[in-house]
């Protein structure tokens, strides 16, 4: 393969702080209950998250529907609206497509394309309205961008419904052309796939032309893939040869160890040969091999789990830091004396002219909101569908269902319910972040309680939902408008329920650990002296632990030392 390296400028920072998202991707074969799943991650410093909500309509002739810019919420065109649109919650249509993505950004000469409206968010959105599966739901998406511009930078697009799941990536044409040039190709039944901000698909069988008709056809790519970066100069190999990430996204360190990395912590946590792959740890941690230009050492698109992968097991993939590798960020003096796994933004920092970076982990601070959608054939689509929903850092959340055939969402989780500058105390968002941030000052002490809660309360909502699997489907042979109503009362009680149980939770965690004292406590109750006059039992005073009252003493002398 040859790539025309001097010409394939990529943005220097887009695996580090603009476009950190993960995605995971688990085909009906790979899961332990027979369902697709992918989840997503927003991560961004400015994203508030709430749970949007488009309802079904019908639409006249000649109606025109708004795209609105994903991130800046800007008014950026209007296209014809089609006679009918699905109900969408989040990034999940009634008929249980769903989609997620994560930004690669790309070459810097196809970044930007004069007079595109189409972004990725108004894809997603548009795509889902339009989609009654997964290959539909890719035909609208590039087929949009294709007639209205392609408004966003390179990205990496999961595509799920009830039977598979799919892996599209796409990037504009930039000032060469209107539209993009994109490959999709199919997870296959049994394997487990994943995107974090850096183009996964290498080469792929090339077709003449996309047979979106036959059930067999497992990759579809625009006309041009190929021919586009061979014109341009990205690309002078033969066709055979092509790599899409190489050409359009090559891999480098910044990509190896902030991006695919977290694709990698997942993929060892289910298959032993990655695992056990002593050159994909190191190409996880940025030691990339290169031969002709081209990385030899990356990790493989999709892998086949040694074990089917269970719903809860999804959940814990978004909570993931790195533990058990060696990119486990919490200990040293960065992690504090509470061996905090988190590091304050910027991602890389210089001293002495050497440049150093903070680790790039599933699990971080600025997570606006995350979902895992499950898409399950056995049952029909209004009740097949669930969009657990969590928002802020993943590993404080709790993963609330809801339903993709509802017709309401909750209040507090709704948008317009507070924003990234307006606090509202009935706000998910606002609630999950005072416990996080809470969390954050004692780590080791106070998210063990999170997590126990939260296992807790996921576990009783996976019983719950299983119970009203089996009703609302009952109901649905002879009152479809019944199961409608059932399920959508359901997931809005859960999940207001759910917020303001967090909010008391919250409560007994900050009176539980205020001052760097640790109180008595019993099942999420602080326990009195004995008194009934609400004085709490002595506290226990934990302080930094040993090893962290060491650090703090290196290089004071005998400043704090005590004079006998």
């Amino acid at each position: 393969m040859k790539v025309r390296f001097f010409l394939t400028l990529i943005f220097s920072v887009s695996c580090l702080t603009l476009f950190p998202c993960t995605n995971i991707i688990v085909t009906k074969g790979a899961s332990k209950d027979g369902s697709v799943m992918i989840s997503y991650a927003a991560d961004s410093h400015t994203r508030y998250g709430a749970l949007t909500f488009y309802p079904a309509a019908d639409h006249p002739e000649g109606a025109m529907t708004d795209v609105i810019h994903y991130e800046s919420g800007k008014l950026i065109g209007r296209i014809p609206e089609v006679p009918h649109t699905y109900s969408v919650i989040g990034f999940m249509n009634e008929f249980q497509v769903a989609v997620g993505e994560t930004t690669f950004g790309g070459l810097d000469s196809l970044a930007s394309q004069p007079g595109a409206i189409m972004d990725y968010g108004s894809l997603m959105k548009i795509g889902l309205q339009r989609a009654k599966t997964a290959r539909e739901l890719i035909r609208v998406f590039t087929t949009l961008a294709e007639e209205y511009g392609y408004a966003s930078a390179g990205e990496s697009i999961s595509v799920s419904d009830k039977n598979e799941a799919w892996i599209l990536e796409i990037i504009g044409r930039g000032k060469y052309g209107k539209g993009a040039v994109w490959v999709a190709r199919r997870v296959p039944d049994g394997y487990v796939c994943g995107h974090a901000n850096q183009a996964r698909i290498t080469t792929f069988p090339f077709n003449k032309e996309n047979k979106w008709d036959d059930p067999k056809a497992d990759c579809f790519h625009s006309p041009d893939v190929i021919s586009f970066a061979r014109i341009h100069g990205f690309y002078t190999g033969s066709d055979a040869g092509f790599s899409f990430s190489d050409v359009y996204n090559p891999v480098n360190f910044s990509g190896a160890r902030f991006c695919d990395a977290r694709i990698w912590s997942v993929f060892r946590k289910i298959n032993k040969e990655i695992r056990d792959d002593a050159a994909l740890t190191g190409y996880a941690m940025g030691e990339v091999r290169y031969a002709g230009g081209v990385a030899t050492n990356r990790l493989p698109l999709w892998v086949k789990p040694d074990e089917k992968v269970s719903l809860e097991q999804m959940f814990a993939f978004m909570r993931d830091h790195f533990e058990d590798t060696p990119l486990a960020f919490d200990d040293g003096v960065g992690a504090g004396p509470f061996q905090l796994p988190y590091r304050w933004r910027p991602m890389e920092f210089t001293i002495d002219s050497v440049m150093y970076l903070h680790e790039r982990s599933i699990a971080t601070q600025q997570t606006g909101c995350s979902f895992i959608a499950q898409s399950r054939s056995r049952y029909p689509d209004p009740v097949g569908g669930i969009f657990w929903f969590g928002v802020d850092d993943a590993d404080g959340c709790v993963y609330a269902p809801m339903y993709c055939g509802i017709r309401a969402v909750p209040e507090s989780y709704a948008v317009g319910n507070g924003s990234m500058i307006s606090w509202s105390e009935t706000s998910a968002f606002w609630t999950f972040n005072l416990v996080t941030n809470w969390a954050y000052t004692r780590y080791n002490a106070i998210h063990p309680e999170i997590e126990k809660y939260q296992q807790e309360l996921e576990s009783k909502f996976i019983r719950e939902s299983a119970a009203l699997d089996e009703r609302a489907t009952a109901l649905a042979v002879t009152d479809p408008e019944g199961t409608r109503s059932m399920i959508t009362d359901f997931s809005v009680t859960t999940g207001n329920k759910l917020v303001a149980d967090w909010k008391d939770f919250f409560h007994y965690l900050f009176m539980r650990y205020m001052d760097g004292n640790l109180k008595q406590a019993q099942d999420r109750q602080l326990l009195d002296n004995g008194n009934g006059k609400g004085v709490p039992k002595k506290p226990s005073f934990p302080g930094y632990g040993r090893d962290w009252e060491r650090k703090m003493m290196e290089n004071t002398g005998n400043r704090y030392k005590v004079i006998e």
